[in-house]
């Protein structure tokens, strides 16, 4: 059977994608592959199609419970029994299970901390691995460092695997990151298929408040008027659940979603959200990576991101249909703050880092968190001395504070400049400016009216073509 009848026959489909076709076929001929394809585009399936096309298990390493759980619904709603994903959600009695009948499954979820288990490493090895995906492989350059370290791992897993074919996949990696992608998981030789980040039917509208109190009536101004269903993102999972409750108020069907609530609570939320049951999630950056939902109209964002591949990958999750969407950015006076606070309490305090090395007895005393203890033991086996130990240690937070200070400062430049929103995104991915088109962004002209509700569910926005601006632009005096 061919690529083609595969993908009619396991998908219904007639044609592929963009890129999928390519990243489909690098992978059936045994290559490496990296893949960048924009948020969207249906990266799933390139891993997916090749499952049944090739004898063995895929093992898709995926970063979140929520993530899994989709994606294994997803496959189950499409047919597909022999799917699993092995995560918390799993009594110790399931787990086992899963465990021990491995190999009756085509499809295996996993995270990254699940895989770093030794016992659960053994068991995967005596698989016949047909392809180890790493899906939002921007995780192990974005995360891998500090907040999830076992990404780190992946590499040297990778060959306790026997070295299956593998395949990363990320919608927004810049040259820098897929260089660290490809070094720390050890692929060499390896094709790369990038594909432009794109995403020309989503507007990009930034705007800048007086105060607060003015952000704030905006916020509710744009979600009670923009045509739904909408995302909203918060750095505070405080201010998340706050906002979630004046929009209540106002009528909103919304609630709130974070990493601080009990994983039932989260995937429920979830699941109204993709069923129509809510139309508004107020959330963190925990919410929204591989959500299978096309018709997303707005993302709003409350709070600056951190650094512009996380910007583009929230904003990516509307307009999946391909329909006009917009998303929009609020800011006012001292929003600056709260980044900046989180780059530097994400990571644990010179004396914490002391006092875990030297006094181990005192650990539990100086009030680490899960993130910052994972760090710590990680970065324990650099030296054999402690005291060397620290000084790597202090060296390594110095740096990476360092590092995601500057990938701020670009967030905070490309907010300032008077220049096209879109091009500024696309020169930060080492594209080439577009063509201009209608309602790209403020810089350019973004009439919000045509996101309205009141425009009707069957209006459509004018987006330029390519056709339609060459001519335009020849024809300009």
């Amino acid at each position: 059977m061919n690529m083609q009848q595969a993908l009619k026959q396991h998908f219904g489909y007639e044609s592929f994608r963009e890129g999928q076709k390519e990243v489909v076929t690098s992978v059936l001929n045994g290559h490496h592959t990296l893949a960048l394809l924009p948020t969207g585009t249906g990266k799933s399936l390139c891993y997916q199609l090749p499952g049944y096309m090739l004898k063995g298990s895929v093992l898709i390493v995926s970063p979140l419970l929520s993530l899994m759980q989709d994606q294994v619904e997803q496959l189950r709603v499409q047919g597909e029994k022999k799917a699993v994903a092995l995560n918390s959600f799993l009594s110790p009695a399931e787990r086992k299970n899963v465990l021990d009948s491995l190999e009756n499954y085509r499809f295996i979820y996993i995270s990254p901390e699940m895989l770093s288990n030794p016992y659960v490493i053994e068991k995967c090895s005596r698989l016949m691995i047909s392809l180890f995906v790493i899906d939002e492989a921007h995780c192990i350059s974005q995360w891998g460092y500090d907040f999830r370290t076992d990404y780190l791992k992946l590499g040297q897993i990778r060959k306790q695997l026997n070295n299956p074919v593998t395949l990363a996949l990320t919608a927004t990696a810049t040259e820098q990151v897929r260089e660290d992608i490809i070094r720390l998981l050890e692929l060499d030789p390896v094709d790369e298929w990038v594909f432009s980040v794109d995403r020309p039917n989503i507007a990009i509208q930034v705007e800048e408040l007086d105060h607060f109190e003015a952000k704030t009536e905006k916020l509710m101004n744009l979600v009670n008027s923009l045509k739904k269903p909408g995302i909203v993102y918060f750095t505070s999972k405080k201010m998340a659940e706050e906002m979630a409750l004046l929009l209540k108020q106002q009528g909103i069907k919304a609630d709130a979603y974070h990493g601080g609530m009990e994983q039932e609570q989260r995937l429920l939320i979830q699941q109204q959200f993709l069923y129509g049951q809510l139309d508004v999630i107020c959330a963190t950056s925990a919410f929204g990576m591989g959500i299978n939902k096309g018709d997303i109209r707005f993302v709003i964002h409350f709070h600056l991101p951190q650094q512009m591949e996380s910007y583009l990958q929230e904003i990516g999750r509307a307009g999946r249909d391909g329909k006009p969407s917009v998303a929009i950015l609020l800011y006012s006076p001292g929003d600056d703050s709260l980044p900046l606070s989180m780059i530097e309490n994400e990571l644990p305090e010179e004396y914490q880092i002391e006092a875990y090395y030297l006094n181990p007895e005192r650990s539990l005393e100086i009030g680490l968190t899960d993130v910052q203890e994972r760090f710590l033991r990680f970065y324990q086996i650099l030296s054999s001395h402690t005291a060397e130990t620290v000084r790597q240690v202090k060296k390594i937070r110095s740096e990476r504070i360092a590092y995601k200070i500057g990938k701020f400062k670009e967030v905070k430049a490309w907010l300032n400049s008077n220049s096209c929103r879109r091009k500024g995104i696309l020169s930060y991915f080492n594209e080439k400016a577009p063509l201009r088109i209608l309602n790209c962004c403020d810089q350019c002209g973004v009439n919000l009216d045509h996101y309205s509700a009141n425009e009707g569910e069957d209006s459509e926005i004018p987006i330029e073509s390519w056709e339609m601006t060459l001519r335009r632009l020849l024809l300009r005096k």
